[in-house]
């Protein structure tokens, strides 16, 4: 861009920032993994299960449309907040996503469908993530959340390993469900935030503010 005649340096600044953006988030996933393998707790705080996901769809939009996937969101409105940690939360869905579009790069039959809906259940938020992909054989059913065992040629096997490691450590749960069609619906819930409970996230960028101020 800056070769160009003119130099587009406008352009080379927005990818700047977002070189910027991404390497950040890059150390907030490795920070929080390594939280989650030293059996730490994790980073709490308030956090919108919508907003969340739309963050993560918006991200990965050209590579759903890459696919020729159709993307659907179908989300709660006035949905509680989620007591979590929003990076690890945002692996998960990124990695549900990812394998639902991987899913479905073989189909020819039918549209390339992916559905992702959010819920309130009672002291719990859900998040689902369905397909209409290959499926899943009975006997990877119960296997697919095992440590390296991974149903791709060149899968390493520990995504959703990790996602239901994450989901476990947030006291929520993790599971696949069969389609009554063709492909799969995975859903993990985490808990509600509770009422009087302390962002701490919030609570912590006053206290930058004040320090700023001072």
């Amino acid at each position: 861009m800056l070769s160009a005649d003119p130099p587009n340096v406008d352009g080379a600044c927005e990818t700047a920032r977002r070189t910027i953006r991404d390497g950040n988030r890059a150390s907030d996933v490795i920070s929080r993994l390594r939280t989650l393998y030293s059996k730490k707790e994790p980073t709490l705080e308030s956090i919108d299960l919508n907003d969340a996901a739309r963050e993560v769809t918006a991200m990965s939009s050209t590579e759903i449309q890459r696919a020729g996937v159709s993307l659907r969101q179908d989300f709660a409105e006035s949905l509680p907040l989620a007591s979590a940690d929003r990076v690890q939360i945002q692996q998960v869905i990124l990695n549900l996503i990812r394998n639902a579009t991987e899913a479905m790069s073989t189909v020819d039959d039918r549209a390339r469908e992916l559905i992702i809906t959010t819920e309130l259940q009672g002291q719990q938020v859900l998040l689902s993530v369905k397909d209409s992909g290959v499926g899943l054989a009975p006997e990877a059913a119960d296997k697919i959340f095992e440590a390296f065992h991974s149903t791709k040629n060149d899968g390493m096997g520990i995504g959703l390993s990790v996602s239901r490691s994450i989901i476990e450590a947030h006291r929520g749960r993790l599971w696949a469900t069969k389609n009554d069609g063709p492909g799969v619906t995975f859903s993990f819930t985490i808990p509600r935030r509770s009422e009087g409970a302390i962002d701490v996230e919030n609570l912590t960028n006053v206290d930058d503010r004040k320090a700023d101020a001072a």
